[in-house]
């Protein structure tokens, strides 16, 4: 009763459930806020802060900036997404809102499409050198939960490909990135595929930013190769797992591609199907036998695992700390 009451109070403001209803849109800063509501950036910030103590908003930082959106979970975001759905869509002041949002999300995009235009060229090359993405993207879900996945975890989401993929089997998808940039590109890519289950957020794979046993499958996408200790990351990986969740790797085969490290920051020259396999069962987890999708010259392995029964889990990051050196 209380939450609920103390729910109430603090939407029971204008501007407040304006901002309630422009968050249910998205994830908007401080500055996009200020921009559409015409209010000063104190103003803002302090309804902001009421919200999000009432559990209605949850707020993150990325770098320099902090993000709001609907909470996500407990009976606050519930309550949030409910107020908002009684908002009148023909109310003259909602609209106006709106509109101006859709102004800051055209002003996003370009910036977005920019970056990309700039980076695109090396994506394209990389991805000539092996097979279809498609394919890659169809072996993918044959090694996921085919009822649902639940929670999903993208590390090192790019442009956020793999949660526009995945994310409408899932009930909800997070990718992780420490690129802003590549965040812009995700967060407008997401928008686009009206992938309302998603979110991004900038983390560190090696230090993920949430609790043990979160979620229910984890994704790591042609990300390791760019890794300094790879094997820190799946043992990261695995810690968010729940008991019977999936982690599936991908990335490619070993391979003699040498200008992909002296031009493009490829730390490994590809994986051996044993080197995977062997940090997942360092981690704990329990290893299945690697899908093989062959390209010339490139060829991406796919590496599925599970977590076992959580006292299978006790001894696994001790065991990779003393073979590791």
């Amino acid at each position: 009763m209380e939450t609920l009451l103390t729910g109430l109070r603090a939407a029971a403001e204008v501007t407040r459930l304006r901002l309630l209803a422009l968050c249910a849109q998205g994830e908007l800063t401080v500055s996009d806020l200020t921009d559409i509501l015409g209010q000063s950036q104190p103003r803002v910030s302090r309804h902001l802060k009421l919200l999000c103590e009432a559990g209605l908003l949850d707020r993150f930082r990325e770098g320099n900036f902090v993000f709001y959106c609907l909470a996500r979970a407990g009976a606050g975001g519930d309550l949030a997404r409910r107020l908002v759905e009684l908002l009148p869509v023909e109310d003259p002041v909602v609209g106006l809102d709106r509109e101006r949002l859709e102004a800051v999300k055209r002003r996003r995009a370009a910036a977005a499409a920019a970056y990309f235009r700039v980076n695109a060229a090396h994506w394209d090359r990389i991805r000539s050198l092996h097979v279809d993405d498609g394919e890659v993207e169809a072996a993918l879900v044959t090694l996921l939960p085919p009822a649902g996945i639940g929670d999903l975890l993208d590390i090192g989401t790019g442009t956020g490909r793999i949660l526009e993929v995945l994310g409408p089997k899932a009930e909800r998808a997070v990718g992780i990135d420490l690129s802003r940039e590549m965040l812009a590109v995700a967060r407008v890519n997401l928008e686009r595929a009206a992938c309302d289950n998603c979110s991004v957020r900038q983390g560190d794979m090696y230090q993920l930013p949430f609790a043990g046993g979160s979620f229910d499958a984890v994704v790591i996408h042609q990300v390791l190769h760019y890794a300094e200790r790879p094997e820190r990351a799946i043992v990261e990986a695995a810690r968010v797992l729940r008991p019977g969740g999936r982690l599936v790797v991908v990335d490619f085969a070993p391979h003699e591609l040498e200008y992909l490290r002296a031009e493009h920051a490829h730390r490994r020259l590809g994986f051996s199907a044993g080197e995977i396999m062997g940090w997942c069962r360092a981690a704990g987890l329990v290893v299945a036998t690697p899908v093989r999708l062959a390209g010339d010259p490139l060829t991406v392995l796919l590496w599925p695992s599970r977590r076992p029964a959580p006292e299978a889990m006790a001894a696994a990051p001790e065991r990779l700390a003393a073979g590791a050196d």
